[in-house]
């Protein structure tokens, strides 16, 4: 597999992620009802910046894992494609709907932003999520692990942004979709689970491979 058709896989993966309504999404959303766009962006902002710390730490552990205990690599791999397909598998049985959201006090954008961060740092899964999916793409044979999480982070970055700054960007419209549309949430959570599955074992016949 080349290194392009590499990050096609994972700007799939982690599209499948953030298009499926959760606390990011949710946090996003609340923060422009009640404060308006800017203060949407701002959380969006906060949340990207959080995704920094997240790839960061999951790119140093790669890093060290293949230094220290290369042996390893493949069975963290493996271990991380089993659990994005269980994601999948969870996100494709379950019926995601969301009722209602809570409308938030008016603050200044730097309180929405240190709020999005905040978010984006204290939410436990993704911490797991990111270890789980970088020992999948991060190629040593694709070059530096440095340059490649640069790249990676770049495309999370452009993913949250076109995502959560669109909900910004279209606040009414978008909790309309999303409260008023029960099964429209429930599709698209559903196809985002079956479309995790397929990139899991997609990425265990690679692994597979150089076990």
């Amino acid at each position: 597999m080349t290194y392009s058709e590499n990050l096609w896989l994972f700007f799939l993966l982690v599209s499948g992620i953030i298009i499926v309504p959760g606390m990011d999404m949710v946090f996003v959303l609340a923060s422009s009802l009640s404060g308006g766009r800017k203060a949407g962006l701002s959380a969006t902002f906060g949340i990207m910046a959080g995704g920094l710390v997240h790839t960061l730490y999951a790119a140093l552990g790669v890093g060290m894992l293949l230094h220290f205990a290369p042996k390893l690599f493949n069975a963290l791999l493996l271990c991380g494609a089993a659990y994005v397909a269980w994601i999948g598998w969870q996100l494709f049985r379950s019926s995601i709907v969301i009722d209602d959201v809570a409308s938030l006090d008016r603050r200044g954008l730097a309180t929405r932003f240190r709020q999005g961060a905040l978010t984006s740092l204290m939410n436990p899964k993704a911490y797991l999520f990111m270890l789980a999916v970088f020992p999948q793409f991060l190629r040593p044979e694709f070059g530096p692990l440095w340059r490649q999480s640069l790249v990676m982070l770049l495309m999370i970055w452009a993913m949250q942004l076109a995502v959560y700054g669109g909900l910004a960007l279209a606040a009414a419209h978008s909790r309309d979709a999303l409260v008023g549309s029960p099964a429209a949430t429930r599709f698209v959570g559903r196809a985002a689970g079956v479309l995790l599955v397929a990139i899991a074992v997609v990425t265990v016949w690679r692994g597979w491979g150089t076990v």
